[in-house]
Parts: structure tokens; sequence; C-alpha cells
């Protein structure tokens, strides 16, 4: 499915036609998506935590610390989703778009899936060769994101490894790619630029596991790029998520 064109009022000026947002316009929606996911997410992990995690008996460095376990981080991750959910639609319909095509969110093939998950393979082992080469472990989190519980497991499994990879790659590789590679950037442009940005936003790592963030971002953006399909990226993503969360074990 091609790109449709960036198009103003029709020629009798009746009804606005079809758009993309051009490059300002697409960063500030994905501005607004990250912000609205921490309002919801951290308001109603909060609330989740003084109503039913006892939080009500917590001083506020308590509850602050409480709030970075796993089990309300997962939490906090699903609950923020519907927000940029809304968000990304409000914007797509803003610019008379459908959600879908605006997104590419087209079902890829069992042959492309096969690929990008090898593609996955051979850049996560990079990674691996890399840390090792530099003597880095990679991310630790610390004793406050130990998941004790069932529940606490559940609730990060399911928010790290599949609401993140999903909401993140609707963000990145759909909305912020769809715009970005129809302006002075290109899909190349677009592909480096939002793999740095996302990069940059993974402030619980060091500068070199952002580098590896930024590769793999890369490789996303690839995948995204080739089989027109955010949904690949998505796959590509939870799959690599899914690993990471069982190597580590209690911690993600």
């Amino acid at each position: 499915m091609s790109d449709l064109e960036n198009a103003g009022p029709s020629a009798t000026g009746a009804t606005p036609r079809p758009r993309t947002w051009d490059f300002a316009e697409t960063l500030l929606v994905a501005l607004l998506c990250d912000l609205a996911f921490m309002l919801t997410g951290g308001i109603a992990m909060r609330y989740v935590i003084l109503n039913y995690g006892g939080g009500w008996a917590l001083s506020a460095t308590e509850l602050q610390a409480v709030s970075l376990q796993g089990r309300w981080q997962g939490t906090g991750i699903i609950l923020g989703a519907p927000a940029v959910i809304l968000v990304l639609w409000i914007a797509i319909r803003m610019a008379r778009r459908g959600f879908s095509e605006y997104l590419a969110l087209n079902w890829p093939s069992g042959g492309e899936i096969v690929r990008a998950l090898c593609l996955m393979a051979i850049v996560v082992s990079i990674e691996m060769v890399l840390m090792s080469a530099v003597g880095s472990g990679g991310y630790k989190p610390g004793p406050d994101l130990i998941v004790h519980s069932t529940a606490g497991l559940l609730a990060m499994l399911i928010g790290s490894c599949i609401v993140a990879p999903v909401i993140e790659e609707l963000v990145v590789r759909g909305f912020i790619f769809r715009g970005w590679s129809q302006s002075f950037l290109g899909p190349n442009g677009a592909i480096v630029l939002a793999s740095a940005l996302w990069a940059f936003g993974h402030v619980q790592y060091d500068l070199f596991e952002r580098f590896n963030v930024f590769l793999m971002g890369l490789a996303l953006g690839y995948l995204r790029s080739s089989g027109n399909s955010t949904w690949l990226a998505v796959i590509a993503h939870s799959a690599v998520n899914t690993f990471v969360y069982f190597s580590i074990g209690p911690y993600v």
C-alpha cells in the first residue's frame, strides 16, 4: 500500500484531503504520546498501589520506591497504553487517514516473520559480543525491580513483552516513521533518527547500552520499511523482550 501525499483543501475548498503530518508535527504528537503515557500510567499505577497495595500506610519516599517494583511497573505500562492509542487515533483522524493504513498495520507472511526473527537473533548476538568485549553485563535492574509474586511476574511479562512492544512500535516505527519518511529525511533518514530518539528515551540504560538499543532500532526500522508492516516490527520487538525477560529471570 503506497503512502498518500500531503494534501490541502480540495479545489472547491469544501473538504480537506487526507494528509501526512510533517516532521515537526510528527515529533509533537510523539511527545504528546509519551506525556500521555507517563501521566495516565503513573497516576493509574499510584491509584492501584494506594488502594490495593497498602500504599496509604507508606511515606512519599516509600511509595516512590514501591512504584519501581516490577509488578507495579508492568501494571503502569498496561494502564498507560490506552492513552497512547487515543492520542495516535486522534492525530490520525485529524489527518483524515485510516488508523491501520497510516500506521501500516499490515499482517506479515510466515516467511517474513521467520526472516525477522533470524535478523533479531543476529542483532542480539552482535550486541552480546559487543557487551562481552567491553566488559558490560547489560542492564541489571536494582533490587527494587525484583518481582516476588506470580501476579507480579505475569504483570511484567504482559507489560514488557506484549504491551510495551506494541505501544513503542506503533509510535516509533508506525507513526514517527510514517511522518518522517515522507519529510526531508526520507525513509533511511527516518529509520536512523527515529532509532536515535528511541534509544535516547531508554534512560534506564548507560550510553553503551543505549547504543545497543539504537542498533536494535535500526533493525526494527528496516523491517518496518522493507515489509511495509509495523506488526512485523512488533513481533520482532516482542520476541527480543521475551528472550531478555526469561534470560534474566525475575528481573525485567
